[in-house]
């Protein structure tokens, strides 16, 4: 099985480099390259083709979040996780618009970094629990508000399966595959099939959009992701 390859974009040339370090010593990750802006890792990422993209928001000229909509628009299926300081609820909601599977704060031990990266090679979507909660939070307040307005008009919703719900409310507690799978007595190929199908119903390119949109639209209960005692 081939490795997975990773981009580094952070504009703190010791903390790129401590970083490879640490992603270098895992079995199966190759650090393919490194960009000190969001500029030099468009260029990058067209030469390299990563399937990783592990991107900072705060940069001269070309932030991560200018990145992530261009290359996600060249290359969709390159992954990028924000890693960044900011616990803005802006920048992590354009995060989320711009295309980007996971938001990761750099307050993260490696120990928890790894854990949430290996979730990312298996098609999660890894937030920080501080983070998953705000949005999450943001997006229940606007299914409330959404809900009372359309009397429950759910759209591209109603074409989802009973099963697919099922799935999609796990997706908005923060649920990984592993753990959905033995929820529903189902094997984690058939849970990542359904999460297939969801996405391309409702037109969505990742999980963590998905479980907004469930939220947004009404289409599951509201709920609070689990801490997993990473929140420090």
């Amino acid at each position: 099985m081939n490795n997975t390859t990773v981009l580094l974009v952070d504009d703190h040339a010791l903390f790129r480099q401590g970083l490879a370090g640490l992603l270098s010593s895992q079995e199966g990750i190759d650090v393919v390259g490194e960009a000190a802006n969001g500029a030099e890792a468009l260029e990058k990422a067209r030469e390299l083709v990563p399937d990783l993209i592990l991107m900072d928001i705060n940069m001269p000229g070309v932030d991560g979040l200018e990145a992530t909509r261009l290359i996600k628009g060249e290359l969709p299926h390159t992954r990028i996780v924000m890693l960044t300081v900011s616990e803005d609820d802006h920048d992590l909601f354009e995060a989320v618009k711009n295309g980007a599977e996971g938001y990761l704060l750099k307050t993260l031990k490696a120990t928890e970094l790894f854990e949430l990266l290996e979730g990312v090679f298996q098609g999660e979507a890894p937030i920080s629990p501080t983070m998953a909660r705000k949005l999450l939070s943001e997006f229940a307040q606007l299914s409330r508000h959404q809900n009372h307005e359309t009397e429950g008009d759910h759209g591209a919703g109603d074409s989802l399966t009973r099963r697919e719900r099922e799935v999609l409310q796990f997706l908005s507690d923060g649920a990984p595959d592993k753990e959905i799978a033995n929820r529903l007595c189902i094997s984690q190929r058939t849970v990542k099939n359904h999460v297939h199908n969801i996405l391309e119903k409702l037109q969505l390119q990742n999980r963590v959009q998905a479980a907004a949109y469930a939220l947004r639209e009404g289409l599951v209960r509201d709920s609070i992701p689990r801490d997993n005692g990473n929140d420090h």
